[in-house]
């Protein structure tokens, strides 16, 4: 009875579904993207298709699809029951998300069905490619697919993609550069090496794959795969209605959208949807503002270092959550990478307190079994070996200034490299990451290695990121994840959007008593500017590895905000050092990354009433004096006060001193010496990692 049941079913099943008009399938709307207020952002869906016949398309170009996705092209039949239900025992237990889906059935998903995720679909999915096949060649439904797969940057088929990664058509394409757009099916705009720098590693080793499989399958010899070099895409196009800020903005919404399920790439190409982001219009151009005002007015078309300049931030409602202003660029039609979003670039010491955080929230003890607070005294002399590395660790501190004894409190002011580096292996590098994936740092960021290194902020988080993080800080430990989304609709439909619901990742003590020592660090150390915006704040500045970013992370009570400047050049791509650049001999994180964050806050927070920190700080976390030190604090000797980088122990550039003024009372000049520590270095953001590789290894 089961077995006639089943067989009904099916036979019921292929009479009741029919294969749709190709034709319907083929149309797209526009989307349109609105500020927070609903007044519009953006409009897109262009449909970039063109048709192309199979003899179009270079036999080995069609070979390194068919090794991408499905090598038994030609003698499978149009549903692979086998690998269904191999790709659902691998998801179910736990492993890489897989399709098991033939190449005739993702043509039928591509034209005639959608792209949501449930057994309807697929049953009709399956239904349709049998009735399918049984109609069309093997090579009719190839053509068809590489004319309806999407490849990225709003190109549908193989000959939009040609044009929109190579600029040439379809018929002329290569086997390497036909590999990497074989590559991109696999997702679609996640691996464009030039408008996501960050995924080339796995872009290459996808495109490896491809090429590897042709070999396999006897389709390429492998002594010309050997030969083939990766062939670098051409810079995309973007339309002009995108420019400015736009481009950035809509592309941070769809990608928030993908990474969250609610929308495919294709599903959004294909249009329909209304989104309201939260993006505020009235910060948006506050942002916009400072950033003019700040770095692109002095700008010299004629100073060669200032060609490398980029700028990147985010703003986030710590009690919301949502973003309510981004920076990405200076224009998307003109530099399309999003300086906001963008995974290439370290933070620097504005990940420090990150490293407090995890102390006061784990109860820590020192190497002398006392309890870690602001007042904890270490010993902040330069290149000092830390005490219980798992491999020889000795940071440089900043200009290389040694400052003896000094508070945890006064380290943070002055951004001191060993100072942390033995704070984070007291606490542990696994707890400090733990930490710091807890208050809003994705576990997935590029070299984020739990090493000593860890402290000096050697990961690769974006200003997005950074804003997340310290977003939790100022919402008193509790995290919320960042939206950008506020409202969607898609064909008129609402679109359910993913929960936020907030979570207290630390507590409130831990996170109110780094709050409270961040505030001196904006009353007496290098955050110094952030005190200048008329309100409570708490701020930490940072440079990044061999001074090729600076960067600036504070909060109110009621804002939360990440700016940092870049140095990339426009035409290799590579990231270069900062130095001379906006008419500076360094750019520090409390320079023009400082100057931007105030001049934005203090305009988005224009006519709200200035709140005060409400801070429930640990007991006895008041820092003490530091005892002065058993020598002067001193430089390292025998270096002119400006010079281009100097090489560390394992081959990394160190930071150069910013300014030719010698510390206070400078053990060479004769007299008595300070009982303190010098002022603050030139540049204060404690920007290097001591010349040791991320991972803290030597």
């Amino acid at each position: 009875m089961g077995l006639l049941l089943g067989t009904g079913g099916v036979i019921g099943a292929y009479l009741l579904v029919h294969v749709p008009d190709i034709k319907a399938a083929a149309t797209a709307q526009s989307n349109v993207f609105l500020y927070s207020d609903g007044s519009v952002l953006a409009r897109t869906g262009e449909f970039n298709r063109q048709n192309v016949s199979i003899s179009q398309i270079p036999k080995q170009v069609q070979e390194a699809v068919l090794a991408a996705e499905d090598r038994d092209f030609f003698t499978e039949p149009a549903v692979d029951p086998q690998a269904m239900v191999r790709a659902a025992w691998n998801m179910a237990t736990g492993g890489a998300k897989q399709s098991g889906s033939t190449i005739t059935q993702q043509y039928v998903k591509n034209t005639y069905l959608g792209q949501e995720q449930t057994l309807t679909r697929k049953a009709k999915e399956v239904v349709i490619a049998v009735k399918l096949a049984r109609t069309e060649s093997k090579q009719d439904i190839l053509q068809g697919y590489l004319n309806t797969s999407y490849f990225g940057r709003n190109a549908y088929g193989i000959q939009a993609a040609a044009q929109a990664y190579y600029g040439k058509n379809a018929s002329q394409l290569t086997a390497p550069e036909g590999a990497y757009l074989a590559t991109l099916l696999n997702s679609p705009s996640a691996l464009d090496v030039i408008t996501n720098p960050s995924a080339r590693p796995q872009a290459l080793a996808r495109w490896n794959y491809v090429l590897d499989g042709m070999v396999k399958q006897h389709w390429l010899d492998e002594h010309e795969r050997a030969a083939l070099v990766f062939p670098e895409p051409i810079k995309p196009t973007p339309s002009s209605g995108l420019s400015g800020q736009r481009g950035y903005l809509v592309e941070a919404v769809k990608q928030y959208l993908v990474a969250h399920k609610v929308a495919t790439q294709q599903e959004l190409a294909r249009g329909g949807y209304r989104i309201t982001t939260t993006i505020d219009k009235a910060r948006e151009d506050a942002f916009v503002q400072a950033v003019e005002d700040k770095v692109n007015s002095k700008i010299d078309p004629n100073r060669p270092a200032d060609r490398n300049v980029r700028v990147g931030g985010a703003s986030i409602d710590p009690a919301t959550g949502k973003v309510v202003a981004m920076y990405g660029g200076i224009d998307y039609v003109k530099q399309y990478v999003n300086n906001a979003t963008r995974r290439d670039f370290t933070p620097g010491s504005t990940f420090k307190p990150l490293v407090f955080l995890a102390a006061l929230d784990h109860h820590s003890r020192d190497q002398a079994g006392q309890l870690i607070t602001a007042g904890t005294i270490y010993n902040g002399d330069n290149k000092t070996p830390v005490k219980g590395s798992p491999v020889p660790y000795a940071p440089e501190n900043e200009d290389h200034v040694s400052y003896g004894p000094i508070t945890v409190s006064t380290a943070t002011d002055k951004s001191v490299n060993s100072v942390y580096a033995q704070m984070a292996v007291d606490v542990g590098p696994a707890q400090v990451k733990k930490t710091a994936i807890a208050v809003g740092i994705p576990s997935d960021v590029p070299a984020f290695n739990a090493g000593p290194a860890i402290a000096l902020g050697t990961m690769q988080a974006s200003p997005l990121d950074m804003a997340q993080a310290y977003a939790t800080l100022a919402a008193h430990g509790r995290y919320t994840p960042y939206s950008l989304v506020d409202a969607a609709a898609h064909n008129g439909k609402p679109v359910t959007l993913p929960e936020r619901a907030p979570v207290q990742a630390v507590s409130r003590k831990a996170a109110d008593t780094l709050t409270a020592m961040l505030q001196g660090t904006v009353a007496n150390g290098t955050a110094k500017t952030a005190g200048t915006i008329g309100r409570e704040a708490a701020a930490k500045t940072g440079t990044a590895e061999d001074d090729q970013a600076a960067s600036f992370a504070g909060y109110t009570p009621d804002l939360a905000t990440a700016v940092s400047v870049m140095g990339q050049d426009p035409d290799t791509g590579r990231l270069q050092p900062l130095y001379e650049a906006l008419g500076l001999k360094r750019v520090n994180g409390g320079g023009p990354p400082a100057d931007v964050w105030a001049a934005y806050t203090k305009a988005a927070l224009e006519g709200s009433p200035a709140v005060p920190f409400d801070l429930t700080p640990l007991p006895s976390t008041t820092s003490t004096p530091s005892p002065p030190p058993s020598s002067p604090p001193a430089r390292r000797q025998g270096r002119p006060p400006v010079t281009p980088p100097v090489t560390g122990p394992s081959g990394r550039a160190s930071a150069p001193p910013a300014s030719s003024s010698p510390p206070s009372a400078p053990p060479d000049q004769g007299g008595t010496p300070s009982n303190n520590p010098p002022s603050d270095p030139p540049d204060g953001d404690g920007g290097t990692d001591g010349g040791l590789p991320d991972d803290g290894t030597t």
